[in-house]
């Protein structure tokens, strides 16, 4: 399979999202990208020359296949047990959508799958949470991606559009202990948003075959790699 470096076309799922919001800017940001396709529920309120967003429904994968022609494709997928209301409806959103347009995009020849999983991802969980990441996870390892990459990071910071207290909590929680443990839980260390999207833009540009799995502890280090000083620039 031939991977293009530049002149690509950028793939995202869960644009909407906190992660997928900061990810999509930085795209449309970077020069390697020449297009930035966002599949959505709902058109986003943002307008850039390489952005081209498709309304789809995620039920219906086939009615959209067509369009997932790219080179790299971001998963931000993601709810919560509140927001989905229950575990089937948890389910279809974290492990079902992502999977199935996982296979769409594998038989269309997109190379690289970049996906936002979670801590704790272990398909043999207690945690029905945990599980369902660990499962997809477990999942895409077994379809014959060029290069898959699964970012686990650990509470996320940063402004949400819903109001997600629980987490908000937990994450000021976490700072404080992180703290008074002098970093001894260094792995749980809530993590920004924009650094996990910072560093699944910069993993993408690694072009490394086969299996790449990033513990939240280590997406700061790869987040730096981005030129902060373009970002910062057309950030302003």
């Amino acid at each position: 399979m031939e991977i293009a470096k530049d002149n690509k076309t950028a793939l995202v799922l869960g644009a909407s999202g906190l992660i997928g919001g900061y990810l999509t800017q930085f795209l449309l940001l970077h020069p390697a990208y020449e297009n930035v396709v966002i599949f959505v529920r709902k058109p986003l309120n943002l307008k850039h020359p390489k952005l081209v967003q498709h309304i789809v429904d995620f039920d219906d994968p086939a009615s959209f296949k067509h369009l997932v022609k790219g080179d790299d494709l971001f998963c931000c997928l993601g709810t919560t047990m509140a927001i989905a209301g229950s575990k089937a409806a948890f389910y279809k959103v974290d492990f079902t959508y992502p999977f199935e347009v996982a296979k769409i995009a594998l038989d269309n020849r997109v190379g690289q799958y970049l996906l936002v999983s979670s801590v704790g991802a272990d398909p043999n969980s207690r945690f029905f949470y945990s599980r369902v990441k660990g499962e997809l996870e477990l999942a895409l390892r077994k379809l014959d991606f060029w290069s898959l990459h699964i970012f686990q990071p650990s509470v996320l910071l940063g402004e949400r559009n819903e109001n997600c207290f629980g987490e908000q909590l937990a994450g000021r929680i976490g700072k404080v202990f992180d703290r008074l443990t002098g970093g001894l839980l260094t792995k749980y260390r809530p993590i920004e948003a924009d650094v996990v999207a910072k560093a699944m833009v910069s993993a993408a540009q690694g072009l490394k075959a086969g299996v790449h799995v990033y513990p939240s502890h280590f997406l700061q280090a790869l987040a730096a790699e981005i030129d902060q000083a373009l970002i910062a620039k057309n950030l302003r």
